[in-house]
């Protein structure tokens, strides 16, 4: 593969929406809360090297959790007009763009049209795209942390803390009837708003209607804290809240217990990660596992450079294992 001169690149610059200004180089962008801080920045000039992406760059777009839809729209709506924006990867505001800019689209994938929400943009001869990517990278991240006989051999269920965007699409990626035996015997959801929740389990229902489902509206860390006090041993808990990295904070308590021998993963790989701080101080009186996000950011990004540069990248094997040395170097 042809070397990038990775010289050029720099730091990530970062927009917002009152400062979006045409690329001048072949661009992915990448809309979320605090892009500077992401080590994709570092990331991608490694893999922009060994994938031959010559010239190509990255361009954060900061957008605070909870803005105006008119600023999310103006967003996609510059993307569709920039000339060397080439896509764009979305992290914080999936759902945000999948429903203010819908109209903004030609076509939407079908897990996006199923999930609501947009993760990936590319731009094509007949307009923008949008894809769902999350599904794609939870099911891929969480067959490499779960093992592969984990739920038949256990009975376990599985936790997800949060019904946005990322907590929906690994809800698909659990229960979906493709997966046979190797589900877990119940999905257990909480959150603090009713209509995700309810969008979350539209789905769930959809996919996998024979795994119990159970919806937990949660206003407080001691209610959340009594849900996984009920739990099983062995049972999956996974922090899809964005608490520890978008927001500050955890889900749950400083002193809440998990399950005994859980596999606890927080879907955050930077933050003040409260929540895997708790469950690695459960490892050893509990035999907690506990996981970060980082196989998961590995594998969101790379399904981002699949789509929008139009190249194959490995899911696993020893290729994949390369860029993924190459993202922790970096990192």
């Amino acid at each position: 593969m042809t070397a990038l001169d990775t010289s050029a690149v720099g730091p990530l610059q970062v927009l917002t929406a009152d400062t979006l200004v045409p690329a001048e180089r072949p661009t992915l962008y990448f809309l979320g809360v605090s892009t500077g801080s992401s080590s994709i920045q570092r990331v991608f000039p490694a893999w922009a090297a060994e994938l031959g992406l010559d010239g190509a760059v990255l361009r954060g777009i900061d957008l605070p959790v909870g803005a105006p839809s008119a600023d999310t729209r103006r967003i996609v709506e510059f993307l569709g007009g920039d000339d060397l924006g080439l896509g764009m990867q979305i992290t914080s505001h999936k759902i945000a763009v999948g429903t203010a800019a819908r109209d903004l689209f030609t076509e939407l994938r079908p897990l996006a049209t199923l999930m609501g929400e947009v993760s990936c943009v590319t731009k094509q001869d007949d307009g923008l795209h949008g894809f769902a990517k999350d599904p794609v990278a939870g099911a891929l991240a969480l067959d490499a942390i779960v093992p592969a006989d984990h739920w038949s051999t256990t009975g376990a269920p599985a936790v997800v803390l949060g019904a946005g965007g990322a907590g929906t699409a690994l809800a698909w990626c659990l229960v979906r009837e493709e997966r046979g035996q190797e589900r877990p015997s119940a999905l257990v959801v909480t959150d603090t708003d009713g209509d995700r929740l309810e969008h979350l389990a539209e789905i769930a229902r959809t996919v996998g209607p024979d795994v119990p489902l159970e919806l937990v509206r949660v206003r407080s860390t001691d209610q959340t804290d009594a849900v996984l006090a009920a739990q099983p041993a062995g049972s999956l808990v996974v922090n899809a809240t964005g608490l520890g990295k978008d927001l500050p904070g955890s889900p749950i308590g400083q002193d809440a217990l998990l399950p005994r021998d859980a596999i606890a993963w927080d879907l955050n790989y930077r933050g003040d990660l409260r929540f895997l701080e708790t469950a690695i101080r459960q490892t050893e009186d509990r035999g907690v596992r506990a996981e970060d996000g980082w196989t998961y950011f590995v594998h969101g990004w790379l399904q981002a450079v699949k789509e929008v540069f139009g190249v194959d990248v490995p899911t696993s094997g020893p290729d994949f294992d390369r860029l993924s040395d190459l993202a922790r170097a970096a990192r």
